[in-house]
Order: C-alpha cells, then structure tokens, then sequence
C-alpha cells in the first residue's frame, strides 16, 4: 500500500505541477474532488480495516508480554526489558501513507463541502471590473443564491433565485468554460439591452449615468472618466475611456448561440436577451471582453453572486462588501 500511496501522490503533484508551470489545463473543482473521494477512500479503510487490525496485533502482542511476564515472575524474574513494552505503541501507530490520506480526508472533505456549496474564493486577475473590484482582490462567492450545483458537473441540484440586473456573478466563460469569469449583470432574460454611445438603456429606458471625479488609473499612469451607475437600484460607479471607440469592428466579435438576437453599428451594440441567458458587461466599459464581444451567458454556465473583498494583501482598506 505504501507504493501504491506513493504513485497516487505523485500523481497529484505531478498534476499540480503540470498546471502550474502551464502544460495542462488545470480544474481545481476536479481537482478537489478527486483528493476527497481518494483520502475518503483511505479514511473508510482505515477506520474499518488498518485501525482494527493494528488494534488485534497490539491486543495479541500485549497478550503475549502478559503471559511472558508470567513466566518470568514465576521464575523468580521481575526485572523485565521495557523494550517490548513499546513495540504495541509501535504496532498502533499510524503509517506515514495513512496520515497523508486518511488523517487529511476531515480537513478536505469540510473544503470540499464549504467551497462547493457555501463560498468560494477567486483571485481578480484583471481591471475589467474596476472601479469596483481591483487586480489582486480576493473575494467571496455565494455559491447557493442562484441554487446549489453540483460541483464539476454544475448540474442545478436546488432552485434559488434567478440573477438580478446590476449584481456582480462569476461564470464559466462561455467560450472556454473552464475560465471563469466575472461581470456585473446587465440584462436578464427577456431584456432588450442597448449600449450606443456609452449609454445603457434597458428596455427603451435609459440608466442614470451620472458624473464623478475623474478615476486615476495606477496601472496605466493616467485619468478615466468615472460615473455613477443605477441599475435597477443597485448604486456603482463605472469607467469610460475617451481614447476607446463605442463600436466594435468584425474582427472582435466572437461567433455565439444567438447572435441574431444581436446588432452591431458604430455607435455600439443592441441585443435581446434569449430565455435562460444573461448579458453581462465589466464595469470598466472601454476594457471589458464582455457579452457585447462574446454573447450571452447560459443558465448552467453560473457559478455564484460575488459579495465581498476578504482580502488585498496590496490596501487592506479594500476588505468588505461592495455593490
């Protein structure tokens, strides 16, 4: 088993590995999964046979020191080598190949669990939802609002509620869905969304874009055009770029299921929301690839509604909840 042990470790860091230096793809939910069915494997094993039977070697072998001190006390010898007194203690310790699977499987089955079904953490890679949410942002997912999923499948095991236009989601990217991605919801289904001009208007009705001092960029080294966003009552400040053109050219506009929901001009885009899907936009409008590029979100593509900032190890100040 120690062997065995071995090959299937090596395995999981082979893996780990692979993925880190970019040679595979990786799928941390598979990944997780995996580790919890295996050390679960082992944990059953252990509790059933490995631990019983050290238990009955240690009981014989204890068995054997009593009727051997027996014999020697019968014998007039009570000075008796304490070296022997060890060996059961030696016989009910665990095995190294044990201790890494069975006595780890507690600490990820309650990972696996939480991350599944509670919360999830994700790392925000880029600046397409900023001001709202910075590159280096750890934050939370609710992992049950929209209704729990079953983990790598994503299959909908509970209902919850649909997503709300101006809640910020993370969903499987529909081009590549295992990236996931993060977005503010525009449009839900059903919705006409028109983004002409750097305007949105949900509707036919226009969404109140007022302006706020000018955000400066740290990473770029100048200054954005901010605005104040109210989409369907939900308070957020958004980003306009001068430089950037409204319009977008073929060559960005990514084949999609429905794209003849959609309208490309110069002006920017319109699009009606099909049933089951969402339209979602990064509140740095002028650096977002968003729906308008790559279409709609699926249903079945949800992984959870984003609530809080646990974490910037770059401005603490950042940790809370946000719009």
């Amino acid at each position: 088993m120690a062997f065995i042990t071995s090959l299937i470790l090596a395995a999981f860091v082979g893996y780990i590995g692979t993925w880190y230096f970019g040679a595979v793809e990786g799928n941390f939910a598979l990944l997780l999964f995996l580790a919890t069915v295996v050390t679960g494997i082992y944990w059953l094993a252990e509790r059933f046979y490995f631990l019983p039977r050290r238990r009955r070697a240690a009981a014989a072998l204890e068995s054997s020191l009593a009727n051997r001190r027996e014999e020697l006390a019968r014998q007039g010898i009570t000075q008796v080598d304490t070296v022997d007194a060890k060996a059961s203690e030696r016989l009910l310790m665990q095995p190294w190949w044990l201790d890494w699977t069975a006595g780890l499987f507690p600490v990820i089955l309650v990972v696996f669990l939480l991350r599944s079904f509670v919360a999830e953490p994700f790392k925000i890679p880029s600046g397409s939802m900023m001001p709202t949410l910075l590159v280096g942002d750890l934050i939370l997912v609710n992992k049950f609002v929209y209704g729990l999923r079953l983990p790598v499948i994503n299959t909908k095991i509970t209902e919850g509620r649909p997503p709300a236009r101006g809640e910020v989601m993370v969903f499987r990217y529909p081009p590549k869905p295992s990236m996931d991605y993060i977005k503010r919801v525009v449009g839900v289904p059903g919705d006409e969304v028109a983004y002409l001009n750097k305007k949105l208007t949900i509707n036919g009705q226009p969404v109140s874009k007022d302006a706020i001092p000018d955000y400066f960029d740290e990473e770029t080294m100048r200054y954005l055009k901010q605005y104040a966003e109210n989409l369907n009552g939900t308070q957020h400040d958004i980003l306009n770029d001068d430089a950037r053109r409204a319009g977008l050219s073929e060559a960005e506009i990514m084949p999609f299921p429905f794209q003849e929901n959609c309208r490309y001009s110069v002006e920017g885009v319109v699009c009606k929301v099909p049933p089951g899907y969402y339209f979602m936009m990064g509140d740095n409008r002028d650096n977002s690839l968003d729906s308008r590029y790559w279409g709609f979100v699926p249903d079945q593509n949800i992984v959870g509604r984003a609530f809080l900032i646990w974490m910037n190890f770059s401005d603490w100040r950042r940790i809370g909840t946000f719009q």
